[in-house]
């Protein structure tokens, strides 16, 4: 019996296009100036360090304040799921959703389904590359309301890469249960190996633009899921 579904987010609970057409857009455009604003700030400092680190196990350069911000300008550009650009970009975002520049997308069987599952004991959390914040303000902030409240455990690439079987193994023993209680919803194949290689049951989500796997078994909407 599942006692518990992880979830991804780009692909899965929401649009690929919400984050790259708008979030990332958004970041790259205001982050120079959030960084120059509050680069003494505890939190801020301390990712804009880890930046320059990374840069210098990679190059050898030491690079001052001007130049890791461009590498954050760059990272996000390729995608880059660097744990300090996730979090600066969190950090971003907060205030464009406060603002109410935008709200976070969701497929409109997403909710449903997890109004569904939480009626049958179901826990629900997310794992995503973006920050925990991140991801609790799309969800804090989504077109349907403040869904926060379904969702009890968040992770990001803290605990692990999303490719690579220990990040589910500690995933599983964080939230106290076997592997095979868990079943984990994602568009990407090699994620999906991945949890299902840490024991996991795994359903590939195949939204609009994503290609099945015919490795995995698949739904296109989470009103498939059925127990």
């Amino acid at each position: 019996m599942i006692e518990f579904i992880l979830m991804d987010i780009e692909g899965t609970t929401t649009s690929i296009d919400f984050v790259h057409q708008v979030l990332f857009p958004y970041a790259k455009a205001h982050l120079p100036a959030f960084l120059a604003k509050n680069r003494k700030e505890e939190r801020v400092a301390r990712e804009l360090e880890a930046v320059k680190v990374t840069v210098y196990h990679e190059t050898g350069l030491e690079v001052g304040f001007g130049d890791a911000v461009q590498q954050l300008l760059d990272w996000i550009g390729k995608d880059r799921k660097h744990t300090a650009l996730k979090n600066l970009q969190g950090y971003l975002w907060r205030s464009g959703y406060e603002q109410g520049d935008y709200k976070g997308h969701l497929y409109p069987d997403v909710l449903p389904a997890w109004e569904q599952w939480k009626a049958l004991g179901i826990r629900l959390g997310i794992y995503s590359s973006g920050s925990v914040e991140a991801q609790q303000l799309l969800y804090g902030y989504s077109e349907q309301g403040d869904l926060r409240p379904f969702l009890e455990a968040y992770f990001d690439t803290r605990i692990g890469q999303k490719r690579e079987v220990g990040s589910y193994q500690k995933i599983s023993a964080e939230l106290g249960l076997a592997p095979e209680k868990i079943l984990f919803l994602s568009d990407v194949p090699a994620e999906l190996e991945a949890a299902k290689a840490a024991g996991y049951q795994v359903l590939h989500v195949v939204r609009p633009g994503t290609a099945p796997d015919p490795a995995f078994p698949s739904v296109q909407s989470f009103a498939e899921i059925k127990w």
